[in-house]
């Protein structure tokens, strides 16, 4: 059975930091890659953050260039969003995707293979 599932979401005040993480399990980890997204009230869902795990690409969405960094950790299965100076504006759910193409097109939500449940991200004022 395929998994993805979030955990690291909170309250944070504006200009702090939280790492949430993606725990794969059910698929061949390192041959896919995993898309952050983002669902915020009144907007549309959003990709953040992408990773090919099979070559290391890494992609970010202009609004958190320079504050989120996505990792990975095969040995965990694990992959991770650093999100530091957070501001009112980055408070959604969070779900992280799974999709076998490197990040070709990685903002595409229709694209992705496997999704998880989201955890909430709230950052105040």
């Amino acid at each position: 059975e395929v998994q993805l599932v979030e955990s690291g979401g909170g309250l944070v005040q504006a200009g702090g930091s939280l790492r949430l993480s993606c725990v794969a399990s059910g698929f061949t980890f390192d041959d896919y890659a995993i898309t952050w997204f983002r669902l915020a009230p009144a907007k549309e869902r959003e990709g953040v953050s992408c990773i090919s795990l099979s070559d290391g690409g890494k992609y970010y969405a202009d609004s958190v260039k320079g504050r989120f960094t996505v990792s990975s950790d095969s040995t965990k299965n694990t992959v991770y969003l650093q999100m530091n100076g957070l501001e009112p504006e980055d408070t959604a759910i969070y779900f992280c995707a799974a999709a076998d193409n490197k990040c070709f097109n990685w903002t595409n939500f229709w694209g992705m293979d496997y999704w998880g449940e989201g955890t909430l991200v709230t950052v105040s004022s």
